[in-house]
């Protein structure tokens, strides 16, 4: 499932393909104005972080996935992002570590498909 889809299972119409076509500072502008609404929703932490990424603010990106992995219950795919940016970063110890964390709450969570995409990912870079 991609990210345009995800924005649609969260009631973010308005963040469909068409306006996800948009320059990604447009991106971040209209998710940083929903976030102000709505500042504890997950999925639109996510979606800042992601977009930061993509701008080489990893720090920042790092931080919030951090956080969303914190959650009382802990939003499984930053742990798959944050693993992955950590990995093309080549901070592999760090990303070893995050992808292991992830599988075994991805496994708690009944969420089996996230858990071997991380553990492919993990031996991949293994």
């Amino acid at each position: 499932m991609g990210l345009v889809d995800n924005f649609e299972d969260h009631g973010w119409q308005h963040l469909t393909s068409k306006s996800m076509s948009l320059p990604p500072e447009n991106r971040r502008q209209k998710i940083e104005l929903m976030l102000q609404a709505q500042p504890d929703d997950v999925f639109l932490r996510y979606a800042l972080a992601l977009e930061m990424d993509k701008t080489g603010e990893h720090e920042d990106a790092l931080t919030i996935f951090k956080g969303l992995m914190e959650e009382p219950s802990p939003y499984v795919p930053a742990f798959f992002m944050a693993g992955q940016m950590l990995a093309r970063l080549d901070r592999l110890d760090e990303a070893r570590l995050i992808l292991t964390d992830g599988i075994a709450q991805a496994n708690a969570q009944g969420n089996l498909h996230a858990a071997g995409e991380m553990q492919g990912f993990l031996e991949m870079i293994d």
